[in-house]
């Protein structure tokens, strides 16, 4: 072959190197052009192989709010607004007669179930939620030594007792939140509770109900402690309640009169100062 002849070779080769890189640039052009007149910005580079997130996303999936681990006392409904919560339940006497009173204020409070009873109620769980009422575990054996047990120990009672009352509510219901029996709260137990999606719960007002000093006396302690806070504790389970439901009525009266609205506890807003339960059984 001849010096004339590999030259027009080498230069067809150039010629057709530099054609089909022109090409590539116009597909480029034409490709980022038709997507952003279509509205879609071209995809960006990811050394990492995964989507970037949305933020406030992970996985492309919005992240629920943090439960916090301190113990609630506030209410959602902030300013003078007061939560009533009814532990100890649900009881086949009591619970529907509490359920009555609640619904003849149209007040919302939150039931503090124990699992076993919640186990063998199902219906009165499932009343209470239809009502528009919230759930908070109880524990399974209300222990009020259980700060002083070990951590397993802890965690069975407060995550079995939580299966056991949203296997009876059904419907998708959810217990959120969780009070320790006698206000026995360990670092542990809020940080197992709150894991689960429950928000410890704290209380501002003892009625010392359980005791049944009088219909008058759980009154009085209502009026005169509701300055502590707004968290109020009453009881429908433990024996007779009869002094709990007509009292329920009388503070209900009163709020009404006082001009006091009702709320839920807060569950994902920090909530200070958190004033320690004084010992009770609750």
């Amino acid at each position: 072959m001849g010096f004339l002849t590999r030259m027009n070779e080498k230069g067809i080769r150039a010629r057709a190197v530099v054609a089909a890189s022109a090409v590539a640039v116009v597909a480029t052009v034409w490709g980022v052009a038709t997507a952003v007149e279509s509205g879609h910005e071209p995809a960006q580079q990811n050394v990492s192989g995964q989507e970037p997130e949305t933020p406030g996303q992970a996985g492309g999936q919005q992240q629920p709010a943090r439960i916090p681990e301190g113990i609630a006392h506030a209410s959602e409904s902030g300013g003078n607004a007061v939560n009533m919560t009814i532990d100890d339940g649900p009881d086949p006497r009591w619970t529907p007669k509490v359920l009555d009173v609640l619904k003849k204020y149209d007040v919302k409070a939150t039931f503090c179930m124990i699992g076993p009873q919640a186990k063998a109620h199902p219906d009165l769980v499932k009343n209470v939620v239809a009502a528009g009422h919230r759930l908070c575990d109880h524990t399974m054996d209300h222990d009020t030594s259980m700060d002083k047990k070990p951590v397993a120990y802890q965690e069975q009672q407060i995550l079995d007792a939580k299966r056991l009352i949203e296997e009876a509510a059904g419907g998708g219901a959810k217990v959120e939140y969780y009070r320790a029996p006698g206000g026995a709260f360990t670092p542990d137990s809020r940080r197992i509770a709150a894991a689960h999606g429950m928000r410890p719960l704290g209380w501002n007002v003892d009625t010392k109900d359980f005791g049944k000093p009088g219909t008058a006396a759980i009154v009085d302690a209502v009026k005169r402690e509701i300055g502590n806070g707004p968290t109020v504790l009453f009881h429908d389970g433990g024996g007779n309640r009869a002094q709990t439901v007509d009292a329920l009525d009388q503070v209900l009266a009163w709020l009404k009169e006082q001009g006091r609205p009702t709320g839920f506890p807060v569950r994902t807003a920090p909530d200070t100062p958190e004033a320690p339960e004084a010992p009770a059984r609750s």
